[in-house]
């Protein structure tokens, strides 16, 4: 063979392995401080092909959004994870208040905002979580945190407008999705 052409297949060969993570993501996803580009390559190996991150790394949409049966997975990991900081309910302690429509990020009002931030941290004691969790758990929290919302849907950009119409605000006296007997498996909701 020439070397022209063993130096193109090898070149064709390094691009397919080397984008073959990159591929995912068709956005361009970026730090909320410092806007720089987000490595994906840092997050944790498990959870990052399921069919929701995928959607997600290619829309900026959460197909988890108002899936019930996602909800407790969420509530659980937005427990463990979040509330140390930001009140078992969103409300706010150490870090902002994330269950009304002020945002100490405006990005944040849409998903990939909020991934963003999540991902690769933010100013004050928020640091990047790709190392705590996984992607998929990042878009389960992410739900849950949109769930706890208490203010006007029709401000809610994260919400659809099938969803927008049935949105019901959070509050305390209302069923917690952990007292709900979800059906079927958490999956991606259609967007």
């Amino acid at each position: 063979m020439k070397r022209k052409t063993v130096a193109w297949i090898l070149l064709g060969a390094l691009a397919s392995v080397g984008g073959a993570w990159g591929a995912h993501a068709a956005l361009t996803f970026n730090n909320t401080v410092t806007g720089e580009v987000l490595n994906l390559d840092d997050a944790l190996e498990e959870g990052r092909d399921t069919e929701a991150v995928k959607t997600f790394l290619e829309t900026g949409i959460n197909p988890y959004n108002e899936n019930p049966a996602c909800l407790p997975k969420g509530e659980e990991i937005f427990l463990t994870a979040c509330s140390g900081c930001h009140g078992h309910l969103g409300e706010g302690k150490l870090g902002p208040g994330l269950n009304d429509d002020y945002w100490t990020y405006p990005k944040n009002e849409t998903d990939k905002g909020l991934f963003e931030t999540i991902y690769g941290g933010a100013q004050g004691q928020m640091g990047p979580q790709y190392s705590a969790l996984t992607l998929d758990e990042m878009l389960l929290v992410m739900a849950w945190t949109r769930h706890l919302y208490k203010d006007d849907p029709k401000k809610a950009k994260w919400l659809n407008e099938e969803q927008r119409k049935v949105f019901k605000p959070y509050s305390a006296d209302r069923k917690k999705p952990t007292d709900i007997a979800a059906t079927g498996e958490c999956s991606p909701m259609p967007n």
